[in-house]
């Protein structure tokens, strides 16, 4: 470790403004995390890909190019992100967490990447993950189970369970994920730290590899709230290569925001009893209650307010994900590209062979499952019906929001559990998604923030959810929090 240089002290912000202004000596910053990722990066396993050859070529050409551009147009210069391996970089490989892909590398550059590129970043390393972002435990990763930075016999969440371990532990400040049923979130929380989950469509999946592609989103984590908005400005936005890309009537700075609210007098939020009454365990509770005191006395009016269909959000979210994830799937044949069978004699076998050693037992769980569902005599009694089921939860939540302006919930409702606890029982594992799908399946941001810790000194989250493209609001409302119950300052890893 460089003398001078504090772990968790750096945040993205600060590189960028200090490095622009010539207050920062780049290359001791990046000795610093080089140093820091090689002595740590096994303690968690959150790493797939890491080279500094990589990150230096990378330092050279942000060097030049800072004296070229515009200091307005390097919001993140300097800043080393850590990238979800599911998502493309022409630089490295792209596994998703799987043999199927083992050392696939792309011939391009997912829009993410290249907007982060563009805005001064340095792509900094590929973080693990559940094989193609498939789990809520980060244990189904054919590069093995990521573990919890504050325990490391606990599971950091999933899917996005590496970019969040990696934050938390501080081998970057920032990192991108992917967010499909929670995957953003449930990690978020479970690490203690900020993880935004953005509007279906407001964040190009161009160059994300798809598992539900109604579902996946691609946001940000960091380690406090201005980050999390300076990154997610930077990668929101249309993109024409992506199909479901959106236009937005608001494309102005959630970072430049941040400062609207003084307080959070004259919001509204309602406290969804479904997830606040379900089974939370005693101190969790206490957490999360005490946290909408705080918010109370920021200002905030707390209500309660119901979402009958969140019941079974849990039962339509799975036949859909698993629908669209066996259709996703069916490319990797072991012909074109990612793993390919030995030994066969025809092309059936080499399919069969392909595909049974390619991936892993979650992925196929969730094919098998996913290819039910569609099957004829049965499409209309599940996949049919779990899609009018999501017409039913978007109707009440945009009757929610018209009676509040922020939804708020536990974002899981346990905190961190050991590794291996919930392998035995598949529904025991899809069950701790239950309070962070509904967002996915209605398309709205959601937001988890670290709020506290249980007797086991393991991180809790809050979730915040809010109307369509209105990621600013949820940022503001973040922020104040933040400014008052500043939990991770005076809490960080053991490890």
């Amino acid at each position: 470790m460089n003398d001078g240089i504090i772990p968790y002290s750096s945040t993205a912000h600060q590189i960028a403004n200090d490095f622009l202004a010539n207050q920062l000596d780049i290359d001791e910053l990046y000795n610093f995390y080089i140093s820091r990722v090689n002595k740590n990066k096994a303690k968690t396993n959150s790493l797939t890909f890491f080279s500094d050859e990589l990150v230096h070529a990378q330092l050279k050409q942000l060097k030049q190019l800072k004296e070229i551009a515009k200091k307005d147009d390097l919001p993140l210069a300097g800043v080393p992100i850590i990238i979800k391996d599911n998502i493309v970089d022409r630089d490295m490989p792209t596994s998703c967490g799987s043999r199927m892909l083992e050392g696939f590398r792309s011939g391009y550059d997912a829009t993410v990447v290249q907007k982060l590129r563009e805005a001064g970043a340095i792509i900094f390393a590929k973080a693990n993950c559940d094989e193609f972002a498939m789990g809520s435990t980060n244990e189904h990763s054919y590069f093995g189970s990521v573990k919890n930075p504050w325990d490391v016999t606990k599971v950091p969440g999933g899917s996005s369970g590496g970019s969040a371990a990696a934050v938390a532990h501080d081998l970057a400040p920032v990192s991108i994920g992917s967010d499909t049923g929670g995957s953003i979130r449930q990690p978020a929380s479970f690490c203690g730290i900020f993880g935004l989950k953005p509007t279906y469509g407001r964040v190009s999946r161009y160059g994300l590899v798809a598992f539900a592609s109604s579902l996946d989103q691609v946001g940000p984590f960091a380690r406090n709230v201005k980050d999390l908005a300076l990154t997610y400005d930077v990668i929101k936005g249309f993109d024409e290569k992506d199909s479901t890309s959106v236009r937005s009537i608001n494309e102005s700075s959630c970072f430049d925001e941040l400062g609207a609210m003084t307080d959070l007098k004259g919001l509204k939020l309602g406290c969804v009893v479904e997830l606040r009454d379900s089974k939370l365990k005693p101190d969790l509770k206490k957490a999360y209650l005490n946290a909408c005191d705080q918010l109370k006395k920021l200002g905030a009016k707390v209500v309660d307010i119901s979402i009958p269909s969140l019941s079974n959000a849990v039962a339509a979210y799975y036949v859909l994900a698993s629908a669209e994830a066996a259709s996703n799937l069916a490319r990797y044949d072991g012909v074109r590209y990612g793993y390919s069978g030995n030994d066969v004699d025809n092309i059936d076998d080499l399919y069969k062979s392909s595909r049974s050693q390619g991936f892993g037992k979650e992925v196929k769980q969730r094919i098998m499952l996913g290819t039910f569902v569609q099957s004829m005599g049965y499409y209309s009694s599940y996949y049919g019906k779990a899609e009018k089921y999501r017409n039913l939860m978007k109707e009440e939540f945009k009757q929610a929001f018209t009676e509040v302006d922020l939804l708020i919930s536990p974002t899981c409702l346990s905190t961190a559990f050991k590794l291996g606890e919930k392998n035995k029982d598949p529904l025991e594992a899809y069950l701790t998604d239950i309070a962070t799908v509904s967002a996915n399946l209605v398309g709205i941001p959601a937001l988890s923030m670290p709020i506290g810790f249980d007797d086991q000194n393991l991180p809790v989250g809050m979730q915040l959810m809010g109307p369509w493209y209105q990621e600013s609001m949820i940022l503001q409302a973040a922020y104040q929090y933040e400014q008052k119950n500043n939990y991770w300052h005076s809490r960080t890893p053991s490890i």
